[in-house]
């Protein structure tokens, strides 16, 4: 019974801690679109962590491989990324 109430106790302090990091990285809708948008470009990012709204349609991302893009919409109205 020792045995069984231990890795009860241990699998309890493994998930809280992975629900932990889940909400401590930045996972809003923009930062995740943001993250597609330089995948779909081919711009080398990992994950957006930081999104700063310049305008209407124009942002400012920050990656975590310490890479910062602007992101907007040209006059052609397509989507553009451009290296800081």
């Amino acid at each position: 019974m020792n045995t069984l109430r231990n890795c009860r106790a241990l699998l309890a302090v493994i998930l809280l801690s992975c629900w932990g990091y889940t909400f401590a990285t930045d996972s809003s809708p923009l930062a995740r679109d943001m993250t597609a948008t330089l995948s779909l470009l081919g711009m080398p990012c990992g994950q957006v962590v930081n999104v700063v709204t310049q305008g209407n349609r124009d942002y400012l991302v920050t990656c975590s491989q310490k890479n910062r893009y602007r992101i907007y919409v040209n006059a052609q109205g397509r989507v553009t990324a451009e290296k800081r």
